[in-house]
């Protein structure tokens, strides 16, 4: 389908996800959100998607959420800032769940909702040059984009209390340091450094891959013995494919795998 506020494209099995508002320093505003919403259902839905890469056009990530287009709606603010969440929050919880893996490339500054959807991904490579700040209380505003479900998980309550409330800026090093970014390259290594690690996820077993993380996801919320029982059908589950076979009998053979993501 056209989007309006990204570029998407498929190629070799990965699928990028280029916000782009640049003039706007790519922040969310509501056909953002619902471009976001309808790629992260096209991401889920096509079975030769085996991993996406998400970046931003030009200096920034993306800087938050769009306040000038939200003040322009006066008295229906609420009602606007309503939509533009359930937009957001439906793509937060496809890419979340979805099969292939997602791969954040921060090439700038990720601020408000920009952190929150770099919180949201399952890997993220940062430039060096690359900042991360809630900003949401700043403006007088409270966090979205999934941001107080993730990042107390990732840094812990105390952390994540200081982030919201001092709106502090980590810097690309530090952000590794506290596990919200997986690895800083050098600014010109970003992009080269994503499509090298999309392209060993998407070389990976997919359902593998997709399954794991959504496990992963549960043993926060669920008993021992619940998510054990989850983990016992989904490894049944697994060793039933294509994918699941060939990595056994790959193993014995002693070859590397070929994974078709079937």
């Amino acid at each position: 389908m056209p989007y309006t506020a990204l570029l998407f494209d498929i190629r070799d099995s990965i699928a990028r996800i280029t916000l782009n508002r640049p003039d706007a320093a790519n922040a969310l505003n509501v056909d953002l959100a619902r471009d976001l919403m309808h790629v992260a259902l096209q991401c889920d839905e096509d079975p030769t998607i085996r991993a996406v890469i998400i970046t931003g056009t030009g200096r920034m990530f993306c800087a938050g959420g769009d306040l000038k287009s939200f003040a322009a709606h006066g008295d229906d603010l609420s009602y606007h800032l309503k939509e533009v969440t359930t937009y957001l929050h439906a793509a937060m919880s496809r890419f979340t769940r979805m099969t292939a893996p997602l791969v954040a490339a921060v090439n700038g500054t990720a601020a408000g909702a920009g952190m929150s959807l770099a919180c949201a991904c399952d890997l993220v490579l940062a430039a060096e040059s690359a900042r991360f700040t809630m900003a949401y209380t700043r403006a007088g505003l409270t966090p979205d984009g999934s941001s107080t479900y993730f990042l107390p998980r990732i840094v812990g309550l105390k952390r994540a209390l200081e982030l919201t409330l001092t709106n502090r800026l980590l810097s690309a090093k530090e952000a590794c340091e506290w596990g919200i970014v997986t690895k800083v390259v050098p600014d010109a290594n970003l992009q080269a450094e994503a499509d090298t690690l999309a392209a060993q996820l998407a070389s990976g077993a997919t359902g593998a891959l997709g399954a794991a993380k959504r496990l992963l996801h549960s043993g926060w919320t669920e008993t021992l013995e619940t998510q054990m029982e989850l983990e016992t059908r989904a490894i049944a589950t697994q060793a039933q494919t294509t994918d699941g076979r060939e990595g056994i009998t790959a193993f014995l053979e002693k070859r590397p795998p070929k994974f078709t993501g079937q």
